[in-house]
């Protein structure tokens, strides 16, 4: 089992919905790459849409850091994580 799936995993056994996680390229103008993993509940920050009932949910996103503090593409081809 990798750590990815425990994560899940034990969510899962807390009865958490696990939403799959969102594209990289995510459907909304505002972002160029999925970026945190909030993304994909970003329409329930916002209020766009009605917060869940009940509100327990779990994801374990694929995100692309691109700039800022923890910028993932200054680290391609330097560490066994950026490839």
């Amino acid at each position: 089992m990798d750590i990815r799936e425990a994560y899940l995993n034990f969510f899962a056994s807390k009865g958490h919905e696990i939403i799959p996680s969102a594209p990289l390229v995510p459907n909304d103008a505002t972002l160029l790459f999925t970026n945190a993993g909030m993304v994909p509940f970003k329409s329930i920050f916002t209020g766009e849409v009605p917060r869940p009932t009940p509100p327990i949910r779990t994801s374990c996103q694929t995100c692309i850091r691109a700039g800022g503090k923890h910028n993932d593409l200054d680290n391609v081809g330097y560490t066994a994580r950026h490839h």
